[in-house]
């Protein structure tokens, strides 16, 4: 079972998507059910299991159903914790947990500060993390907002453009400004990869 999570895991963390009626049938499974809250890869592939469904309910106003998910992924997330307490993803998800719920208080930021307290440089959180931060970055204390404009910036050098250009797309013209004096701050060639990865998302 564990092999299984394991490989679905993998899958999910390269993007791959599953349709919505396979994920709910994995998640209500008695393997689901069954699973350790300590076994870490099984727990993460169902919170990645679980993130779209909540978010198809967030779009489509099923707000009963949201709260479920989240509650859920809530509860798989603190008794995760519990046993890995510096498992990166699963602070940022109690973050997105909070900040669906429109919570941007302090609170929540700490969430996002653990977050990158105990994984500043892999890349797979780093392109989840910039998703979820730079909608809320004006809303966030000044020390985070260097922080998630500094992983933007250091995702874009490193090559990997085609989320960080996602969530730049996505922002106001504010935060998109913040973002562009990141992005002039590059070489030539980065600046470059950006800009046609931005040409390709909104083609």
């Amino acid at each position: 079972m564990t092999d299984d999570f394991r490989d679905i895991e993998s899958r999910l963390l390269r993007f791959e998507a599953f349709n919505q009626a396979t994920t709910a049938e994995v998640l209500s499974s008695a393997a689901a059910r069954e699973a350790s809250p300590c076994d870490s890869h099984t727990q993460r592939a169902l919170l990645l299991m679980e993130i779209p469904l909540a978010d198809a309910a967030l779009r489509s106003g099923a707000l009963n159903e949201y709260s479920r998910r989240t509650q859920a992924m809530e509860i798989r997330a603190r008794e995760l914790l519990a046993c890995t307490p510096r498992d990166s993803f699963v602070w940022l998800v109690l973050f997105g947990i909070a900040t669906g719920h429109g919570n941007l208080d302090q609170s929540a930021f700490d969430l996002l500060a653990m977050s990158y307290e105990t994984s500043p440089n892999e890349a797979w959180v780093a392109n989840r993390r910039i998703m979820l931060a730079i909608p809320v970055l004006r809303s966030a204390p000044e020390p985070i907002q260097e922080r998630i404009l500094g992983e933007f910036q250091e995702l874009v050098r490193r090559g990997f453009v085609d989320i960080p250009a996602l969530a730049y797309l996505g922002a106001s013209e504010p935060v998109r400004a913040s973002l562009r004096a990141r992005i002039e701050a590059l070489d030539e060639r980065t600046q470059k990869a950006f800009t046609e990865a931005i040409k390709q998302r909104r083609t």
